[in-house]
């Protein structure tokens, strides 16, 4: 960092003679100087309320005010009592005149005429004087930044290292919450895998058995679902798919997905949506994962028994929602931070409602992504807690589509079932997909990677091959390209089976030739439809 330039050194030079005045300033001329000139004491005396002189020459003789009026009250006035001051006399100075010089504050008397080095020399000694004094003043002030920065740096680093550990700990939080929630779903479905290895009869308990595996399965796609859309939305990749709608079926299938949880904890629900049309332009399935996140979080936060409320008004130009519950409600503290990521009410240990506390997270950058708003209200611990939402409402609806005049016949089916060939390196994944097709009907062989792909298609001729993408050797891709590159399977439909679902995925595999788009777990409705529609 550059040293800036020292401020200009000031002299006063008092005389009420002008030749004086000129003289004194030939001899003192010098790069650095400001020469200030009075030609009478009250003179001086303004000069000394504007600018902070090093050294003062005053002469002895002066009609008004003398040299010795001067200094004394220059010595009266803080801020000039240490300003030094040398007399300029025409005759020597008796013993008496210099004792009360000096008593004003004199450093010096100087006899008429001035000897110009006697004069350059002392000049010299309160210039570089008052030089180190600014130098110093420098430096202390450039002290008191370094050490105000190294204050406010001390401060910055203390709520960096606090905001880390606050992070690290909801971080280590997250993942015990992760691992508890994946674990969940997971016990229940392995006793429902060890009911039906040791035989478990037909009939209803089987099929309570099997509903039971498949809602928990369901959970925890639901869990893995939300961490992508975290992802998502960290990386800018979420897309709002916006169609003119209304609200009142928006919240009705926010009900229909959330009324499970609600029946489990035995509570009351009271929904009030007005009669009017509620219109936005907004995407349905984002709109209906926002209340139905909230009715969730009302539903796991509020004890059996309690009531949950859903209410739809319009309040000027926005639609307003309210989701309402008498639970177990929100500390002061928390209630500004219940929106971010990771974070719920109650400790780690009592959170038996469970959640990754990422819900409220996408909820709100949701809402913002249509153009509203959300906040939280609670009046503490024990007392409920309601969630506002308010989105912008359009005044006109969609243009209708026109009704087809005839009804599209039904797509026919393949009789017999239809040939399929899966390819996977998941052995367990393959197989069960398989039995599972066969037991439609279809026609089903199974590989494990591309090399294998390629020698089963030498003698079997499919209609839709499930493709893993991620195969050892040969890629999902490059398996693609070459079946698509073969004349003799130019009919043969392509299906992507991936675990990567984003709409940048998605295109990628339309490119590479994929007809079809499945995220694992491949949802087998999707594909029977699929093997539906080639029948054609």
């Amino acid at each position: 960092m550059s040293t800036p330039a020292p401020a200009p050194v000031h002299f006063l030079l008092v005389d009420d003679l002008e030749e004086n005045l000129l003289a004194l300033e030939g001899l003192l001329r010098r790069d650095g100087l400001t020469l200030l000139k009075a030609r009478s004491g009250p003179a001086a005396l303004e000069l000394l309320l504007v600018h902070e002189v090093a050294l003062a020459f005053v002469d002895v003789r002066m009609p008004g005010m003398d040299g010795f009026e001067l200094a004394e009250l220059m010595r009266g006035t803080e801020r000039t009592r240490r300003v030094p001051i040398i007399f300029l006399t025409a005759g020597t100075p008796d013993q008496q005149r210099r004792f009360r010089g000096y008593e004003t504050g004199a450093v010096d008397f100087l006899t008429k005429p001035l000897e110009a080095h006697v004069v350059q020399s002392k000049a010299d000694v309160f210039f570089e004087l008052w030089r180190e004094r600014q130098e110093v003043a420098r430096q202390r002030d450039e002290l008191k930044l370094i050490a105000a920065e190294n204050a406010r740096l001390l401060a910055e680093t203390q709520r960096t290292a606090e905001a880390l550990r606050e992070a690290d700990r909801r971080k280590d939080e997250f993942l015990a919450t992760l691992a508890h929630e994946l674990r969940n779903p997971l016990a229940p479905m392995r006793n429902g895998v060890h009911l039906m290895s040791v035989g478990q009869p037909d009939g209803p308990a089987r099929a309570r058995t099997l509903a039971m595996m498949e809602r928990q399965l369901g959970q925890m796609v639901h869990l893995v679902d939300d961490l992508l859309d975290v992802a998502r939305f960290s990386s800018g990749k979420i897309v709002l798919r916006k169609e003119r709608l209304e609200l009142a079926p928006v919240l009705g299938t926010a009900v229909e997905t959330s009324r499970p949880l609600i029946e489990v904890g035995r509570h009351e629900l009271t929904v009030d949506v007005p009669a009017e049309p509620l219109l936005l332009d907004g995407d349905r399935t984002r709109l209906t994962q926002i209340f139905a996140n909230l009715l969730n979080n009302a539903a796991k936060y509020t004890p059996k028994g309690g009531r949950i409320t859903l209410s739809a008004a319009r309040e000027g130009e926005k639609a307003v929602v309210r989701v309402g519950d008498n639970g177990i409600g929100i500390s002061a503290e928390m209630l500004p931070q219940v929106f971010d990521l990771f974070t719920q009410v109650g400790s780690a240990v009592d959170r038996a409602q469970g959640g990754l506390g990422i819900g409220l997270t996408l909820v709100k950058r949701l809402v913002a992504l249509h153009g509203g708003e959300i906040a939280a209200h609670s009046a503490g611990e024990g007392k409920g807690s309601e969630f506002v939402v308010r989105l912008p409402l359009v005044n006109r609806p969609a243009a209708a589509e026109p009704a087809a005049s005839v009804a599209a016949p039904p797509e026919p089916r393949l009789k017999g079932g239809a040939p399929v060939l899966i390819v996977d390196d998941n052995l367990d994944a393959a197989e069960s997909l398989a039995e599972l097709l066969e037991m439609k009907g279809h026609t089903v062989r199974t590989a494990r990677d591309g090399a294998e792909a390629i020698r089963v298609l030498g003698t079997f001729r499919p209609r839709l091959v499930l493709l893993d993408l991620g195969l050892p050797g040969m890629s999902g891709y490059e398996l693609a390209e070459r079946l698509r590159d073969d004349p003799a399977l130019s009919g043969v439909a392509l299906a992507a089976l991936t675990g990567w679902g984003k709409d940048e995925d998605r295109r990628r595999t339309k490119e590479a030739g994929f007809d079809y788009h499945f995220v694992k777990p491949a949802d087998l409705s999707q594909v029977d439809a699929v093997l539906a529609g080639l029948g054609q």
